[in-house]
């Protein structure tokens, strides 16, 4: 019973993680197609308390969960699959933890513009092209933890 709970809690911590992450991603290309420095403070400001409350608490618990899942269920995390699945979170992590930062900053130069009645500055548009490069990376490596955690396949890294 206990195995089926922390299935349930990896799962859901899953679907969190990828539908947060896919949610902030396309209010933030839509809010920043508008140019409208107002509404891109506002949308990004939700995306910075998104990120923090729903994507920042599930990456904590999604190793946490996967752990004492793997130990209940008899698996060694050192196994190919398992093993393949936490260096690519750990990849996910490595372009999330900047985009944290860039969303923030964002959201305080959009707000700098809408707050002055001025177009967004160059900054604006080079962080958010960094920003939208580094979702592709984090998106690939989520989707291949999804393809190793369904399939299990035999990976011999070792």
């Amino acid at each position: 019973m206990f195995e089926e709970w922390l299935l349930l809690a990896h799962v859901i911590g899953a679907t969190v993680l990828f539908g947060t992450g896919a949610g902030i991603a396309f209010f933030m290309v839509m809010a920043h197609r508008t140019r409208d420095p107002a509404l891109i403070a506002h949308v990004s400001a939700t995306v910075v308390i998104a990120d923090t409350v729903f994507t920042a608490t599930a990456a904590i618990l999604q190793p946490v969960t996967g752990t004492l899942l793997a130990r209940s269920i008899g698996w060694d995390l050192s196994e190919g699959w398992i093993a393949l699945s936490l260096l690519l979170y750990v990849v996910t992590g490595l372009f999330w933890l900047p985009v944290v930062w860039i969303q923030i900053r964002l959201r305080n130069l959009a707000r700098a513009a809408a707050a002055s009645g001025k177009a967004l500055p160059p900054a604006y548009f080079s962080l958010y092209r960094i920003w939208f490069a580094f979702g592709f990376p984090a998106f690939s490596a989520v989707l291949g933890i999804f393809w190793l955690m369904l399939t299990k396949p035999s990976i011999a890294l070792f």
